[in-house]
């Protein structure tokens, strides 16, 4: 097994090449900050032979000095700072304070690269989170409406959120660090071998033991992290079921059964994350260690060198090496936690191109149909099952509906009422058979063309937490006061919002929480009326308001519906609606069709649904 599990970050290397020349440039910074640290062991070893000379001398007046210790093995510009002190000769005093402000100017230039460093690959990073945020969301978008059916919308958000964090701490912090600890390593490593071979293989001795602790824990941390995402996801997709439903929590007293079930996949988490930071704990103790004796080595071995005169080496160089070690301490420790932030993105990584690989049901035409709808639609042969629980909505389903005509479809609970929506919006594709519009085919049509053009009022209510002037006219490309106030009378809420504290830029809440459930049907009726297409498609719709509502709201869309082809799915019997045809469903079939006299005529099961809702009627208002 390999260290570093990075074959599912390939799928971030887009944005690395995006974002070149911020990666190339922060790269020069990191080499460069380095570069001039690098400098500060040879002058501090430089400082620390002059003290040692200057102390000898003191000690033995009149005894020849020392021998000039070899600068060869020195960087250039170290190098050229010894010539031009040597040259000038300045006092003991001076030439200390000289290489006092020497120090502090290399740790200012390599503090200031530091900087250039952090404001590119870090920043290149934040461009690369909000993209691949940018991304997934579209991605999102483009998925079907069975891929939202069997996916939790806690673990959708769990994966953009967390997992794609995850993954910035890859692109910015663990690649900085990363460049970081190779480029000190290199500059360390080719200075310590050029001033030493032989101390520096003793001092680097406990290296590969520390690699090889890197490699086995890796191993450990790759497996928990994908674990510990995945029970993440959990944990939020708890959380938001639970906000969500929350006055279904408390009208039933679940309060303390649903804060058992969180609590449970909370310590399940706990556990797993403290277990991670167990194993994670292994590599500063192991850091802090190998450090140690380092030091160690470098201190005993080089004390032993100077004091029997062997291997050229002085305190000068004892002093290097220590600092080597300490300049090598942040990036070696650091090997643990880019290693961890690798395996944790690389986790995450794995989690997103699960979504991102999933390639839509309900694809565009190469070459999409784009044309304005006139209203005539037709079903032919239309067979449909849902993939996700092998339900058969529709069989050899055949409907024509002519361009204004009004049409109700009537049928009890499951008998495919609502999947004839859904297959006419395309949120699916029928199994068999065909669904036409002005006689082209929908799937070659373009979706956002083929969805614009029609008004959906669905079952299932829902609202955006905005103002009730926002929802009504969410589908409009520009807003357009005046028909949000003329789409509010025709669904009969005009009146209810002029009584609200901010009236039409009064905020609803998270799906309409704030409202009625009668209040918030009837704006939705608003949000689909305001779009004024050719074809409405309401789908039971009016089941949360009361008889004298539907009533006024009936007669209202029998004026805008003039000339306009109408789709009305119920399960109750509008008898004062005069429709051009009625359909009868029973398990995906079509029973009975014709007008509403037509029907009755036949005292089949329209006529036995009638006369039971008549029923109904009567005993509400005997009650």
């Amino acid at each position: 097994m390999k260290i570093f599990t990075v074959k599912h970050l390939k799928a971030v290397n887009k944005y690395f090449w995006k974002y070149r020349w911020r990666f190339c440039w922060g790269l020069i910074f990191i080499i460069l900050s380095n570069y001039f640290r690098i400098l500060t062991p040879q002058v501090t070893g430089y400082v620390v032979n002059s003290v040692e000379k200057a102390i000898a001398v003191d000690k033995q007046q009149g005894r020849v000095e020392r021998d000039k210790r070899d600068t060869a093995n020195y960087d250039i510009l170290v190098k050229k700072f010894i010539r031009t002190m040597d040259a000038a000769k300045p006092s003991f005093g001076h030439k200390v304070a000289i290489c006092g402000v020497t120090l502090l100017i290399l740790a200012l230039i390599s503090g200031f690269f530091l900087f250039l460093m952090r404001q590119t690959i870090i920043v290149m990073s934040r461009h690369i989170e909000y993209d691949q945020k940018k991304e997934i969301y579209d991605h999102y978008q483009q998925l079907d409406a069975n891929f939202y059916k069997t996916h939790s919308t806690g673990d959708l958000m769990s994966r953009m959120a967390e997992d794609v964090s995850r993954v910035r701490m890859y692109t910015g912090p663990a690649i900085m660090y990363l460049a970081n600890l190779l480029v000190t390593i290199g500059f360390s490593l080719f200075f310590m071998l050029r001033k030493d071979a032989l101390l520096s293989l003793f001092v680097l001795t406990p290296l590969p033991i520390l690699a090889i602790t890197i490699y086995y824990v890796n191993t450990i941390i790759h497996k928990r992290s994908e674990h510990i995402q995945a029970l993440l996801s959990n944990l939020t997709t708890n959380a938001q079921e639970s906000y969500s439903g929350i006055r279904v929590i408390k009208s039933f007293v679940q309060e303390k059964a649903m804060l058992k079930f969180f609590d449970q996949n909370s310590e399940e988490y706990r556990k797993n994350a403290v277990g991670l930071a167990k194993v994670e704990s292994i590599y500063f103790p192991s850091m802090g260690l190998m450090i140690g004796l380092s030091t160690l080595l470098a201190i005993l071995i080089g004390g032993l060198y100077t004091i029997h005169g062997t291997h050229n080496t002085d305190l000068g160089t004892i002093t290097e090496f220590v600092i080597y070690i300490t300049m090598l301490t942040f990036p070696v420790s650091a090997i643990g936690w880019v290693a961890s932030i690798i395996q944790r993105a690389s986790a995450s990584q794995k989690r997103l191109n699960e979504f991102l690989d999933t390639t839509p049901a309900i694809l565009n035409p190469t070459a999409p149909l784009r044309q304005q709808l006139q209203g005539n639609i037709c079903f032919s042969g239309v067979d449909f099952t849902y993939p996700n629980t092998g339900i058969h909505g529709l069989k050899t389903f055949n409907l024509e509906i002519k361009k204004g005509e009004k049409v109700v479809i009537i049928g009890r609970t499951g008998s495919g009422k609502t999947t004839i929506a859904q297959l006419l919006l395309r949120m699916y594709d029928p199994d068999k058979g065909n669904i036409l519009i002005d006689g082209a085919d929908i799937r070659q049509m373009d979706l956002q063309t083929l969805r614009s053009q029609i008004s959906y009022v669905p079952q299932d209510t829902f609202l955006f937490s905005d103002t009730v002037s926002g929802n009504i006219q969410f589908g409009l490309d520009k807003p357009n006061q005046e028909s949000v106030l003329r789409a509010a009378r025709y669904a009969a809420v005009d009146r209810e919002i002029e009584g609200f504290s901010a009236r039409y830029d009064t905020v609803v809440g998270e799906r309409g929480v704030t409202l009625s459930g009668g209040q918030k049907q009837r704006i939705s009726i608003a949000r689909g009326l305001v779009k004024d297409p050719q074809i409405v498609l309401f789908d039971d719709c009016l089941s949360a308001v009361d008889a004298k509502t539907e009533k006024e709201i009936l007669n209202n869309l029998y004026q805008y519906l003039q000339h306009k082809t109408a789709i009305i799915i119920t399960h109750r019997i509008f008898s004062l609606f005069d429709f051009d045809k009625i359909v009868v469903l029973e398990e995906g079939r079509i029973v009975e069709t014709g007008t509403h006299r037509e029907l009755l005529a036949l005292n089949g099961y329209y006529t036995y649904l009638y006369e039971q809702q008549q029923e109904e009627k009567e005993g509400n208002q005997m009650s």
